[in-house]
């Protein structure tokens, strides 16, 4: 079969390799759809090898089970699937209350194995995946799915963990409507009654952000900040979703949460906020804001992403790619171009 891999720190190839055996807790799925996340550019770039090379990419995987492992119940061949990123213990405490995206064999690091990190992930024609980390799709098509598995499954975690915040009038940020901002905004809109701020550099990510249902979008320059002030009536705030997370989104963020408001900071991009123990004065970090980082999100937060997508509440904006072509999309998504998920399609 043909496999997208990163075969050297920085370097990817298409390439053939064997059709994986399964083991008898596994299904062989024909992949669909395999989703290109900003954090697989950072894995492209990583200056040393963190994983075995070399390692076939791709955490947001969709397909059809093709083949059944002779322990495995409730799936059969021809069933569409959704893959959950979180590939936990499932024994631990913190699986058995649900938070299996903090498995506790992932000791403080807090990041269970994950497919395309360690294991062999998505973006290839076939993957043997463990079936208790499948989540049926029912009807949904495998190639507009796949993202699901990240794009809203993550930010679905972060707003579900920002409810008390997201009251009926309240003002919800989204800073980056890309891949998993656009999905925010839906989120926000289908499961709160707070009003959405949209951020970003880009006028066709914005125009996308008010289709999605935005009621402000604002170009983000040097003066967001004043802004956003001024549509809160100078208070800020209440939730900021940062899916960017680099430095100048992070003063953003301290600059404009509220009192007691949530800064969930989900992008990787660097950023420090400026959090000091001084007097607030009406200006930085102010009193009872909190910051939150998340990985992933729960199969409980995926099941119910699917069931908003299946409902026909949730849209993922999607743009395919042939497999064959992955180091363009890589390549694109990179250079800021791709709108909404590029998605891989063997």
């Amino acid at each position: 079969m043909r496999a997208l891999q990163l075969v050297d720190p920085g370097v990817l190839a298409v390439v053939d390799i064997p059709v994986p055996d399964i083991g008898p807790d596994e299904v062989l799925l024909k992949v669909g759809g395999a989703g290109l996340c900003h954090s697989d550019i950072h894995i492209r770039h990583l200056p040393v090898e963190l994983f075995p090379l070399p390692l076939t990419l791709g955490h947001e995987t969709a397909g059809t089970v093709v083949s059944v492992g002779s322990q495995v119940s409730g799936w059969t061949v021809g069933d569409n699937a959704l893959v959950h990123l979180i590939w936990a213990c499932g024994s631990c405490p913190a699986c058995a209350r649900g938070d299996d995206n903090v498995c506790e064999s992932a000791g403080r690091m807090a990041q269970p194995p994950t497919p395309g990190l360690g294991p062999a992930g998505g973006m290839a024609e076939y993957m043997a995946v463990p079936a208790r980390y499948l989540v049926s799709l029912g009807d949904l098509d495998p190639v507009t799915a796949a993202p699901l598995a990240d794009a809203a499954m993550t930010p679905y975690h972060a707003v579900r963990n920002s409810t008390r915040a997201l009251r009926p009038g309240s003002a919800a940020v989204v800073v980056g409507v890309g891949g998993l901002g656009h999905v925010a905004v839906q989120l926000i809109k289908t499961l709160t009654g707070a009003r959405i701020i949209a951020v970003d550099v880009l006028a066709d990510r914005l125009q996308a952000a008010s289709a999605h249902g935005a009621d402000i979008v604002l170009a983000a320059d040097e003066s967001t900040a004043a802004a956003i002030l001024d549509a809160t009536a100078g208070r800020g705030a209440d939730a900021i979703f940062d899916f960017v997370g680099a430095q100048p989104t992070s003063d953003l963020a301290v600059e404009t949460i509220a009192p007691d408001g949530i800064y969930q900071l989900v992008g990787i991009g660097g950023g420090a906020p400026r959090i000091t123990a001084e007097p607030r004065l009406g200006q930085g970090w102010p009193y009872g804001a909190s910051v939150r980082t998340s990985y992933g999100g729960t199969k409980a937060d995926l099941i119910e992403c699917v069931a908003l997508a299946r409902a026909g509440r949730l849209k993922i904006d999607v743009e395919p790619f042939p497999l064959t072509e992955g180091i363009t999309a890589f390549d694109r998504l990179e250079s800021g171009s791709i709108n909404g998920r590029a998605v891989l399609v063997p």
